[in-house]
């Protein structure tokens, strides 16, 4: 399998199942926002520091954000037989999210002002994939706007911000690193 096609050099891309869009087209910068972070996912869970029970959770929204990816990669009109082909949904992805948030802010000292990002080398990490997560939701919400999105995707990426915020704070503790106060 060749890596290059050619197809993408003047300027259109191929969707899943068929359709031709521009490459900035909002499909395609929706799904090139998820595919950035997914890479800072990996590279946050590449710190030497990161727990092996965080970078496994890092991991699995990783695999979370390629379903993502390949259902955005896919126009609506698509039809059913490229539409079976797409990965199932996880339809607990949100809760697991949740659970996890929780269990972090129960460990965690709790928050009495913003915060800034930082701290250990992993918060960081993580409050860069935070905000790289919070562009792709506006992207993803842009596109929703235009044209159908599942309502638990955008639902999925917002709660994936929260849950990067809970998971740097995570880190820090972790690391018996305090959080940095923003000090106005």
């Amino acid at each position: 399998m060749r890596i290059y096609t050619r197809h993408g050099d003047s300027g259109d891309t191929d969707l899943f199942g068929g359709e031709r869009r521009p490459k900035h087209a909002q499909r395609i910068a929706a799904y090139g926002e998820v595919d950035e972070l997914n890479a800072v996912l990996g590279w946050c869970a590449a710190c030497e520091t990161v727990d092996a029970s965080l970078r496994d959770r890092l991991h699995r929204e990783q695999s979370h954000l390629f379903v993502l990816g390949s259902w955005l990669a896919t126009a609506p009109e698509a039809g059913e037989s490229a539409r079976r082909h797409l990965p199932a949904w996880p339809s607990d992805a949100i809760a697991v999210l949740e659970g996890e948030i929780d269990g972090w802010a129960a460990e965690a000292p709790e928050l009495k002002s913003f915060i800034l990002p930082g701290g250990s080398e992993a918060a960081a990490r993580l409050h860069v994939a935070r905000t790289v997560c919070r562009r792709a939701e506006r992207a993803v919400a842009e596109l929703a706007n235009a044209e159908h999105v599942e309502p638990v995707q955008l639902a999925y990426v917002n709660r994936l911000s929260d849950w990067l915020f809970q998971a740097a704070r995570a880190a820090n503790h972790a690391a018996g690193v305090d959080d940095v106060p923003w000090i106005p």
